[in-house]
């Protein structure tokens, strides 16, 4: 049994060394391997054998990587794919069939409500959503054909917070697939399986990787549904590069000192701008004021890395702030070393109506500012002078 704690494993949990005895994995770059003779070949093809064939199925480095991350998310089996994206459509798709029906939080990425909107709808497959303070209309959405219950938690971009222990009773007792995209938490700070999520969705491109270098995706959950999500993915080939696994598997090894660096100066920030006058309200999940904050720290370790607030003076005062920045990046990315702010509503979530966004809690004015690890006074600085 593995007694070990998360930093540990992080750290530890590695590929067999090679005949070389290097100390840290080496990088597996091929795009297929070699068989001993025909019976080998035909052996592992018909899966009698567990072993690598081919690198769209598995590779040494993206299966150190999935490994990783089960640990960490308390999960039976993965599979990773080329972006966070990848991972949510390649998900959906696999365990979805024409005629089936999702249920939605309705704060979630743009990319994915397009999927709900935009693509599902193609394979009759039909979505309903919920507003993250409406968790009590869940069961009312249901249907004879719902498969999927779905959420972020904290959400993206208002950091809303879902409670993940009544949302895995629900899709428990009415025997739904319960997924969560655990992107903004990391699993360092939140394992949704806990709670009773049945698969867990992570952007490797966030926090995982830590430093804006690669994209990513996994999903990881049931043995059972993993399958069902290999074969899908084999076939359709959504699958991680070798390099950019060798590159994660390397940064989760200090996911753990980032992330408590991220939320040590996300929390000052937060409570910085709760204080400014420029400012509207102020969004942080371990901020007493979040609507969520008691939810919070039943299910997180800490708060995360973004904040969320809205300028005072609406469209025009949220553009002269994103003009005035001078260190923080304007980028669309989070969980980046390097602080970040985004404009949501002109950027990540512009396919969406006014409506749409209104009722996702984006307004015109709302900043998204993922909080990385410069010093925190020199974040402040910045932030404070791009307010004035």
């Amino acid at each position: 049994m593995n007694n070990k704690k998360f930093e540990t494993n992080a750290i530890r949990t590695q590929l067999e060394r090679s005949q070389f005895l290097e100390h840290s994995a080496p990088m597996y770059l091929t795009s297929s391997f070699v068989f001993d003779d025909a019976e080998d070949m035909r052996a592992s093809f018909a899966e009698e054998k567990e072993r690598n064939i081919y690198s769209r199925y598995a590779n040494p480095n993206t299966s150190e990587f999935i490994e990783k991350v089960c640990q960490m998310e308390g999960a039976e089996n993965g599979f990773a794919f080329a972006s966070g994206m990848a991972a949510v459509f390649s998900t959906f798709a696999a365990l979805l069939d024409s005629g089936d029906h999702v249920i939605s939080a309705r704060s979630i990425f743009g990319s994915t409500h397009g999927l709900f909107d935009s693509v599902f709808p193609k394979w009759n497959i039909d979505h309903s959503y919920f507003k993250v303070d409406e968790v009590d209309t869940i069961e009312s959405l249901i249907k004879p054909n719902t498969k999927i219950l779905y959420a972020e938690s904290p959400t993206n971009p208002g950091v809303d917070i879902l409670d993940l222990e009544v949302l895995g009773r629900i899709a428990k007792k009415n025997d739904l697939i319960f997924i969560i995209d655990n992107c903004f938490a990391s699993p360092y700070l939140q394992q949704p399986i806990k709670f009773g999520a049945d698969l867990v969705i992570h952007s490797g491109t966030k926090l995982m990787d830590g430093q804006g270098r690669v994209l990513a995706g996994i999903t990881v959950g049931t043995a059972a549904l993993i399958d069902k999500i290999y074969r899908f993915s084999r076939i359709t080939g959504p699958s991680l590069s070798p390099f950019n696994a060798w590159v994660l598997s390397k940064s989760l090894e200090t996911l753990a000192v980032r992330v408590d660096r991220h939320c040590e100066n996300a929390l000052k920030l937060a409570k910085f701008l709760e204080a400014h006058e420029g400012v509207n309200w102020v969004k942080y999940p371990f901020l007493k004021s979040h609507p969520q904050h008691e939810i919070a720290k039943k299910q997180m370790k800490a708060g995360g890395c973004v904040v969320a607030f809205e300028v005072k003076g609406g469209l025009e005062a949220g553009r002269k702030f994103f003009d005035a920045i001078e260190m923080l990046s304007l980028s669309a990315n989070l969980g980046d070393s390097r602080s970040i702010v985004t404009h949501p509503a002109s950027t990540t979530h512009s396919k969406l109506s006014v409506e749409e966004r209104n009722q996702s809690g984006i307004s015109d004015g709302m900043v998204r500012v993922s909080v990385g690890l410069e010093h925190i006074d020199d974040i402040i600085a910045d932030v404070e002078q791009a307010l004035q």
